[in-house]
């Protein structure tokens, strides 16, 4: 596999932040991209060149060139666009949120390991630079054992609500569109699933929840709290606070720097640039996977990836926000 080519389902904003850092590798093809007519496919293609434009998502899992898939679909449907591209027997990075509810990500992660393929969430914030030195800081208990992570991720709209944002039909709402990025660093950090979930929602008039705030509670006693919003901008910042130090990661959304912070001596920054727009990381750590014949990655594994999920069932439960169809699973 001295190139790998990657095709592209859905021709949305983040599709085309995803084709642009596949730019930035020498040994990543963008060879296909499908969308729901051939028109979008083509359009999308004047600014990403293709070798191959499909005008539906059966079209494009078909073509027996395509290594592996990267979906760029509305959240409602990832399940099944999952499912089309590994009974297809194509390899698949799905951006987040994975699916919309612990049930589908049960059932994706089940075809997929019967298949033997492989499969992945794109959280591409975990394979950014500066991650890998604020781990070895955890690791090497720099700032004593860690009792408390907060971060919060919330943006002010601009013009009309997206219906993919704000949509219940669609899996909308802060929770699934930002919240799950400060429940993933949560689970970064303590590398265990919480045992107590509280939660707190301002609901927005289509029944998604436009402002939230969340509190984990975990076995040893580790407390996240976390929030999220799509209307309100925060600062979008994560601390992970330990009984001899903390670590602060500015705009932990996209980090290029953190700051460790040990009582008594003089912080210190590490700053790491992104190269390209970061998207590219994600992407080759998926590579790398492939080339070494593994179906998932120990960065964004798939139980981790099921955990987070139950995690955010247990808050809309508690919020009253229901997908539709939910209640029949």
């Amino acid at each position: 596999m001295a190139t790998i080519k990657w095709a592209i389902m859905g021709t949305g904003t983040i599709a085309k932040s995803f084709a642009q850092g596949l730019g930035q590798l020498s040994d990543a093809e963008l060879y296909a991209v499908g969308s729901r007519s051939l028109q979008h496919a083509e359009q999308f293609g004047e600014h990403f060149p293709a070798q191959k434009y499909y005008g539906s998502y059966e079209a494009l899992v078909s073509d027996p060139d395509v290594d592996v898939v990267y979906i760029a679909t509305p959240n409602s449907a990832h399940k099944d666009n999952i499912l089309l591209c590994l009974n297809h027997g194509k390899s698949v990075l799905c951006e987040k949120p994975f699916t919309l509810n612990r049930h589908e990500t049960a059932e994706v992660i089940r075809v997929a390991r019967e298949k033997n393929l492989f499969l992945m969430e794109g959280m591409w914030t975990r394979f950014f630079p500066v991650y890998r030195q604020v781990r070895e800081w955890l690791d090497a208990d720099t700032i004593g054992p860690v009792r408390m992570v907060s971060a919060d991720f919330g943006f002010r709209r601009e013009g009309p609500a997206e219906d993919r944002k704000v949509g219940l039909h669609r899996g909308g709402g802060a929770l699934m569109d930002v919240g799950v990025y400060p429940i993933s660093f949560a689970s970064w950090v303590f590398q265990q699933v919480p045992s107590t979930i509280t939660g707190v929602a301002s609901l927005y008039e289509t029944g998604v929840d436009d402002l939230s705030a969340m509190t984990l509670l975990y076995p040893d006693g580790q407390v996240a709290v976390l929030s999220c919003s799509i209307n309100t901008p925060t600062q979008k910042e994560a601390r992970i606070i330990g009984n001899k130090g903390t670590i602060v990661i500015p705009e932990f959304s996209k980090a290029t720097s953190a700051t460790l912070a040990v009582i008594g001596e003089a912080p210190i920054t590490v700053t790491s640039p992104l190269e390209g727009n970061g998207y590219n990381y994600q992407a080759a750590a998926v590579m790398a996977c492939l080339r070494a014949g593994k179906t998932e990655c120990e960065l964004m594994p798939l139980d981790e990836s099921q955990a987070i999920m139950a995690q955010m069932d247990e808050l809309r439960r508690q919020w009253g926000v229901v997908f539709p169809g939910e209640n029949k699973q």
